[in-house]
């Protein structure tokens, strides 16, 4: 790949994120069932926070921005707030608002215009007053005093399918391999909307937990995850956009909200992991396989967990959670489309893209370009491709190395068992050698001989009831 490309690459990649940044800044003003005063009074909280961009920066964004981003999304969905590739990389270079604010710390009585008649001096060139101002604003250079501490009280959301929090809990070891749950919590009702038990704590795993429970438990408004690898994944922010989900994260540090799952977790632990056999000779039930676990782990949820009254809510968690039923669930292709994974790859000039040792034929007017192939991680025998968001056709598979993503990893035993013919050569040896000895020697006379006498010698000539002299 050259210079350019990856260029290119890093540019898309960005925009993608951009969009993804976008999306979740506005979901919740976006809703349609708002009013006007009550969208009005959202969008004007937004713009008074203060929010990090993809790059990590603190930004600010204007009442006018934030209208016009909920208008396209509304016209057009998440693509519309994909900005273009080009457009993408930030106007002011970073390293210009970093010497900025080392000015500004190094000696905090300087005014916007001041420092940016230095940065002139030094560059020949400055961001404009305005833009310095806002940028000590968002960091905090114009304040005088300490920020006040914060304030946490306890949550619950209003209703049902609102707010969904997940988390990963570890297991104990079967098949001499360590276990992970994947669950998901609803924050109103209590009830376990989604769960997964598997050998990885990974994307797939996690995935497995939660599309079942979108098909069969509806669409939340919010899933409130953990800063772990597998929810920061951009397959899961591609997968909550597609469905109009607001993705949250905790922020480092601040565990606050979640404190029901884990409360559920340590239920996990001390009334169904505690039943479970281990290899420290811990009694319990021995599990064969990961698909027993999850069986005796549903059957668990389902009559025990979610049937018994929950201290803090008096009610039982799938009975409240049921007082909201019916709950609109995606349609297959909907839920297919959103839990994709996407990559970018350049079209060569035979029109072929490669994909993980796979190659692909693809539509020759693509030749040149740098296009998104949309896929299964478990069949990489279908692939959809994309150009700048738009539909592009199908790549059909010219040749074919595997079938399915390097991380898709299936659930497979730590070690197949080998197939067996029962054939036990040494015994086989033995018995041949055991029948031999029989047509050479009469035990019969061996038995009947007195106990002082001696046998008579073998047909080597050894003696057999001593040991040879040599």
């Amino acid at each position: 790949m050259t210079k350019d490309d990856e260029e290119r690459a890093a540019r898309l990649e960005r925009a993608r994120q951009i969009g993804l940044f976008r999306y979740m800044l506005i979901r919740e003003a976006a809703d349609p069932g708002l009013t006007k005063k009550q969208r009005g009074r959202l969008v004007r909280e937004l713009a008074r926070a203060t929010h990090t961009d993809p790059s990590g920066r603190s930004v600010r964004i204007t009442r006018w921005t934030l209208d016009r981003w909920i208008a396209e999304w509304q016209r057009a969905g998440f693509d519309a707030l994909v900005p273009s590739s080009r457009q993408s990389q930030p106007r002011t270079p970073p390293e210009v608002f970093e010497l900025a604010s080392a000015l500004k710390k190094e000696n905090p009585n300087r005014t916007a215009a001041q420092i940016r008649r230095i940065l002139s001096a030094q560059h020949g060139w400055a961001p404009d007053e305005r833009t310095l101002q806002r940028m000590f604003v968002r960091t905090g250079l114009t304040r005088t005093g300490p920020a006040a501490p914060a304030v946490f009280g306890r949550f619950e959301a209003d209703r049902p399918n609102e707010i969904w929090v997940g988390d990963a809990l570890h297991g104990p070891r079967i098949e001499g391999r360590k276990t992970y749950l994947f669950a998901f919590l609803d924050d109103h009702s209590r009830a376990v909307v989604g769960h997964r038990w598997g050998f990885a704590e990974d994307t797939v795993r996690l995935a497995a937990a939660l599309r079942p429970a979108l098909a069969a438990r509806g669409v939340p408004e919010y899933v409130y995850v953990d800063n772990g690898s597998a929810f920061v994944d951009s397959w899961l922010l591609r997968a909550c956009a597609k469905l109009g989900i607001k993705l949250v994260h905790s922020a480092p540090g601040r565990p606050q909200g979640r404190g029901k799952i884990e409360r559920f977790f340590r239920t996990v632990n001390s009334e169904f992991v505690v039943e479970i056999a281990s290899g420290d000779g811990k009694p319990g039930r021995q599990i064969q396989d990961h698909h027993e676990l999850n069986r005796l782990f549903t059957g668990w949820v389902e009559k025990v967990y979610h049937q018994r009254v929950h201290s803090e809510t008096g009610m039982a968690p799938l009975a409240r959670w049921m007082n909201g039923a019916p709950f609109p669930v995606p349609a297959p292709a909907d839920l297919a489309e959103a839990f994709r994974w996407s990559e970018y790859r350049g079209v060569s000039k035979t029109a072929l893209v490669s994909l993980h040792g796979n190659r692909y034929q693809v539509d020759p007017l693509l030749i040149g370009r740098r296009v998104e192939l949309v896929f299964d991680p478990f069949d990489l025998t279908l692939m959809r491709v994309r150009l700048d968001g738009a539909d592009a056709g199908t790549a059909m598979p010219f040749q074919m190395t595997r079938h399915s993503h390097p991380k898709a990893r299936p659930e497979v035993p730590a070690e197949e068992p080998r197939p067996t013919t029962g054939i036990d050569y040494l015994g086989l040896i033995d018995a041949a050698h055991t029948a031999e000895l029989a047509q050479r020697v009469n035990y019969a006379a061996l038995a009947d001989a007195l106990p002082d006498e001696q046998p008579p010698p073998d047909a080597a000539g050894l003696d057999l009831g001593h040991e040879p002299p040599f």
